[in-house]
């Protein structure tokens, strides 16, 4: 007679791989990592989704609401209470709806699956509780089998009164489960009381405590639970932190998101301009010199730790870069002309994008690193991944509590809700803080509106390029009017009343030295300020006129005076650059080498009637006049003429003057982009990758091969069932052929496996399910040993599990597992 096997309840793996292919692209979508690389098997997939790594990256997501609802499932389970919605609400104090929310988002999660249907309850993945650690809500371990001393059920409709002791409880009993109730659970065992001595002594002997040696003891999960009255929490914030800050008008903090946008775009383009004139060198080990940051404060007029963050913003937004020369500088790139001639807000937004993408920590210059080493700006060593993260983060929770300035402390407040279990440090929320106020992005430290146009786009680029950016338009909206009038002052000053306009701001910044901005800014023309002007190629009735055009009254006589007095004598003196010289007494043979078409390449420049200057070097100026039919002859500082022997060979093919030498990057250098950015084209290295729509479709792909690969082998699993009809589910070869253990087993999820991490996987929900497993081990000789066990713990490369048929224990490597095959096949 034909027996039926009682049904066997569904596994973390089968739950997993019941789900259809929408619900596992959404979960590869949420936990992206279970798919790097690309799993063979749903098994292979399942085993991932328990490995200790994935889960804390998943748990590290999570906000403080789920986590607690995560927990109470975990202790709920692990006391033997079915986790429904209504049970967890109970134990949390939490509604029902906000619970279901939080379990639908945990089992898209895979965190938690369904026993059978949702209304049966959930159960917490394999391997959450080494994970979340011994002491889940404050409880201490449970019972194996639970302990039914005191215990009350957390799930029993309306809870339960806290635990009573009997009335022969000694004196102090209740005091010290009072103590352990909410956590920690554990205590120390008093020595000098003898009353508490005698009481923790009691506790231990009927149950309510648990000694773990001879100094320590612990409250077991069933017992707190019933102090609890059924709790798993005591207080369960359901929302994160509202801080106590008021807000400010909306005016205010478009005025100073506007003031300090302006400063920050001026900034940079005098970075820019002072280090195409002086351009600094790059450290052997990357990064700018603490001089050059110090030479760069100087021209900047503002203290290091500003400078270092103008530099940082200048590089994010592809400004300047290593130019890979040799020696190598950081230089103004192509990009920076074009943004020079920008309008306004184009200019703010290339900054904010560029400053949003940056995975750069310019808050950590001026420190130290691990070996003691100064952190310098533009240093490779500041580049962190999870800052771009940090960044929209930081920049939400502004966005959340429109026109409150937060501090960091408020900010770190609010994120410790939302991830509690990743909780950023507090110098790193203040530097961004610091980062957004200096770019304008928050007025007042609230968010301003063109940072809140920041966070509601990836990266405020226009869709059409040749179109104005939403992001560069919402920083013009905060912008007060243009002035175009300048008040002259007889005594050389000038005042600008309001935001110049482009043409008057580019005549102060060449011709005058401000003395100080604000609501108006105060500039001096003084005799080096005006000679700048002269040198960008002004003359005196230019520079005259660009002033009267600006000014509502006559140009003051006295700066009309300093204007032509200056103008009269600029260029007297002239200074120039030349490698070498030609000296001839015949002026008409020195004119005819001037006026050689073959020979101006040299750069031939006529100084005298007898004197030529060339930017070529001496040796391959004599040789290409030789070429030419003229016998020159090289001549040493003193006049004398320098012998074969002495002036050595002096051009040729192989020897190329610092004139012609092409700019080379030096070795080891050539190719490799410093400080995130690519030498001379400003474009950043950690530019995003893929969008989401060609990352779902991978996803889908993935799956698909998945489930097919699952089809082939449930296929082949039936013929191989049909072939071995009568065989077994223990030892011996039927058993053994059954089992699988030969690759995936029949059906890729149930019969066994020999993959190292699917093994691991079905070693965890054993553990979890307090199931038994047939495991094939190696042994010392190299034979192989098949038992079936139930496995205990799996804990540093090692598998403790009990051993039925032999009532022992054994402890295993990991390494030593030939193959993990259930128990009772799964179908």
């Amino acid at each position: 007679m034909a027996t039926s096997r009682p049904e066997r309840p569904t596994t973390y793996s089968e739950s997993l791989r019941q789900r259809d292919d929408a619900a596992l692209v959404a979960l590869l979508r949420r936990r992206p990592d279970l798919a790097t690389p690309s799993p063979s098997t749903l098994l292979s997939l399942a085993a991932r989704a328990m490995n200790r790594t994935s889960l804390e990256r998943a748990l590290a997501g999570l906000d403080e609401l789920t986590l607690t609802v995560l927990e109470s499932v975990l202790v709920l389970d692990s006391v033997g209470s079915v986790a429904t919605a209504t049970s967890v609400g109970r134990a949390t104090g939490v509604d029902r709806g906000t619970v279901t929310s939080s379990l639908t988002v945990l089992d898209e999660l895979a965190l938690v699956w369904p026993r059978g249907a949702r209304s049966a309850g959930f159960r917490p993945a394999p391997g959450l509780a080494e994970v979340l650690g011994p002491h889940p809500a404050g409880l201490g371990p449970a019972s194996t089998p639970p302990d039914v001393v005191g215990a009350t059920d957390p799930g029993a409709p309306g809870g339960s009164a806290p635990l009573p002791l009997p009335d022969d409880a000694p004196p102090g009993a209740r005091a010290i489960l009072d103590a352990l109730a909410w956590g920690p659970p554990v205590g120390v065992a008093p020595r000098s009381d003898a009353s508490a001595r005698h009481a923790t002594a009691w506790l231990v002997g009927h149950g309510y405590l648990r000694a773990t040696d001879e100094r320590h003891v612990v409250l077991p999960r069933e017992v707190g639970l019933a102090l609890r009255g059924g709790r798993t929490h005591r207080d369960v914030r359901t929302d994160p932190p509202v801080p106590a800050v008021a807000g400010l008008p909306a005016a205010t903090v478009g005025a100073e998101s506007a003031s300090a946008g302006l400063e920050a775009v001026r900034l940079v383009a005098r970075l820019v301009t002072h280090w195409t004139e002086h351009p600094p060198g790059v450290l052997r080990a990357g990064g700018l010199g603490v001089r050059d940051l110090r030479r760069a404060a100087l021209a900047l007029e503002v203290d290091d730790a500003t400078a270092a963050a103008v530099v940082e913003l200048a590089a994010a937004a592809g400004l300047v870069a290593d130019d890979g020369d040799d020696p190598p500088t950081f230089a103004p790139t192509l990009a920076a002309e074009d943004w020079l001639d920008d309008d306004l807000g184009d200019r703010w937004a290339t900054l904010a994008r560029g400053w949003w993408r940056s995975r750069r920590t310019p808050w950590l210059v001026g420190s130290r690193d691990e070996k003691g080493a100064l952190r310098a700006a533009l240093d490779p060593e500041l580049w962190r991944p999870w800052v771009p993260r940090l960044r929209r983060s930081v920049l939400d929770v502004l966005d959340l509590t429109p026109g409150r300035p937060l501090a960091a402390a408020d900010v770190v407040a609010v994120l410790r809700w939302r991830t509690p279990r990743a909780v950023p440090p507090e110098q790193a929320v203040a530097g961004l803080l610091r980062e957004a106020a200096l770019l304008g992005v928050t007025g007042a430290g609230a968010l301003a509106p063109p940072g809140r146009e920041l966070v509601g786009s990836d990266d405020g680029a226009p869709s059409d390029p040749g179109a104005p950016t939403d992001l560069g338009t919402a920083f013009e909206a905060v912008l007060p009017p243009e002035i175009d009038d300048l008040l002259l002052q007889g005594d050389l000053t000038g005042i600008v009343p309001g935001r110049p306009s482009r043409t008057l701001e580019r005549l102060v910044e060449v011709a005058a030295d401000v003395e100080s901005r604000g609501a108006a800014t105060t500039v001096r023309f003084t005799p080096d300020s005006v000679l700048r002007a002269l040198d960008r190629g002004a003359t005196a009735d230019d520079l005259l006129g660009e002033l009267a055009a600006h000014s509502r009254t006559p140009v003051p006589q006295p700066l009309e005076y300093l204007v032509r007095d200056t103008a009269r004598r600029h260029g007297r003196v002239r200074v120039g650059t030349a490698s070498s010289y030609v000296r001839a007494e015949d002026p008409v043979l020195l004119a005819g080498i001037a006026e050689d078409p073959a020979l101006r390449g040299l750069g031939l420049v006529l100084l005298a009637p007898t004197v030529l200057a060339s930017a070529a070097p001496a040796g391959e100026l004599q040789d290409a006049l030789r070429a030419r039919g003229v016998p020159a002859v090289v001549e040493g500082p003193d006049g004398r003429v320098l012998v074969a022997d002495r002036a050595g060979r002096r051009g040729g093919p192989d020897d190329v003057g610092p004139a012609r030498r092409g700019r080379l990057a030096p070795a080891g250098r050539r190719g490799r982009p410093r400080a995130g950015v690519v030498p001379g084209s400003g474009a950043r290295v950690d530019e995003p990758g893929p969008g989401h729509d060609r990352r779902d479709a991978r996803f889908a792909d993935l799956v698909a091969r998945l489930r097919a690969a699952d089809n082939r082998a449930t296929t082949q699993g039936d013929g191989r069932r049909d072939r071995a009809a009568g065989g077994g589910d223990g030892p011996g070869p039927a058993g053994r052929a059954a089992s699988g253990t030969n690759g995936h087993g029949a059906n890729g999820i149930g019969e066994g496996t020999t993959d190292p991490v699917a093994a691991l996987g079905l070693l965890r929900e054993a553990i979890s399910d307090g199931a038994t497993v047939w495991l094939e081990m190696v042994g010392a000789t190299g034979s192989l040993d098949r038992r079936r066990v139930r496995p205990l713990t799996l804990d540093a490369g090692r598998l403790r599990a009990q051993d039925p048929a032999r009532d022992a224990e054994l402890t295993v490597a990991v390494h030593r597992i030939a193959s993990v095959a259930p128990d009772t096949p799964r179908t």
